[in-house]
């Protein structure tokens, strides 16, 4: 799987296949019965199956009041979709020459022109070019056009609901991760980097390691069991995520127990994914009361994340 930054000159072994063009946000299941198809048209015209994302999402240029959190960064990203058989992933640097392409300009100089596509696959909801001027009605007319295969994507509905990265963030943020599991390929993943705390985690017997400068959506407060990633080794994990008001503290914290691990982490990036909420974050009369939750937390995500 190549990850593309640089769109200038692409690699003949990456043109001439087949190619899907969004946001990919998430990487939910609906994203993988895209990808499904992509993959079945790049066998069959015998090329490479290629994403088209942003980076950042035009959004954040053009109205960034209204941007929301991501659900991915990049890199993860394009891991995710190499797991359902893409190819490459092009993050185009978003700037106001791309954002000023016409729907039809965008057209001959991006998809025909520089990725040689010979077939387009699409949610019905795709709209490309200045002011998203571009519909799939329009890609319809003219891939027909040029002899290219289109196929356009009906959305996964899973119980009455459609999949959708909307759906999964708002699940995400209301803390919601069960429901928003069954919409995703993988379990939730953010990453930060480990800071100094007040170090009362250490004195109760549960040090944690305190995340900050988190570029993804975080869930809503809560106590989770999850696993945290140590240079890509897999830890069992407890996490919370609010404020610690049995010690009057009230700034929500993202406080990270990696069951077994001892050395210190301060200075370190850490990726941790969600896998069960256990409980709301919530007050204990003293600290033993505290203590006892806390062992029971711990043992309980052990129990769930060695599953």
């Amino acid at each position: 799987m190549e990850l593309i930054r640089a769109f200038d000159v692409l690699p003949d072994r990456l043109r001439g296949g087949a190619v899907s063009i969004g946001n990919f946000d998430g990487v939910h299941r609906g994203h993988a019965a895209l990808i499904e198809r992509l993959v079945a048209h790049a066998h069959r015209a015998g090329g490479p199956a290629v994403v088209f994302t942003f980076d950042p999402h035009p959004v954040r240029l053009l109205r960034p009041e209204h941007a929301p959190p991501p659900l991915t960064w990049t890199d993860r990203k394009a891991e995710l979709l190499v797991e359902l058989g893409v190819d490459a992933m092009i993050a185009y640097p978003t700037d106001e020459a791309l954002l000023a392409l016409e729907a039809r300009q965008f057209f001959d100089d991006v998809i025909c022109r520089r990725l040689g596509a010979k077939a387009l696959v699409e949610g019905p909801n795709f709209y490309f070019g200045h002011d998203r001027r571009g519909t799939v009605d329009l890609l319809a007319q003219w891939t027909s056009e040029r002899g290219m295969i289109l196929e356009v994507v009906p959305p996964l509905v899973l119980d009455g609901r459609m999949v959708s990265s909307s759906v999964v963030r708002s699940l995400i943020a209301a803390g919601q991760l069960d429901e928003a599991r069954q919409m995703l390929t993988h379990p939730y993943r953010i990453r930060g980097m480990v800071t100094h705390g007040a170090g009362r985690g250490t004195k109760l017997g549960f040090g944690t390691a305190n995340l900050e400068a988190i570029d993804t959506l975080l869930p809503g407060p809560g106590v989770y069991a999850g696993i945290g990633y140590v240079n890509r080794e897999p830890w069992p994990a407890a996490i919370n995520i609010g404020p610690n008001p049995t010690f009057g503290e009230k700034a929500l914290k993202v406080e990270v127990h990696l069951i077994g691990w001892s050395d210190p982490l301060y200075g370190q990036p850490l990726e941790v994914d969600f896998l069960a909420r256990l409980r709301d974050v919530r007050s204990f009369k003293n600290v033993e009361e505290l203590k006892a939750q806390l062992a029971a937390d711990v043992a309980t995500a052990k129990r769930i994340a060695e599953k």
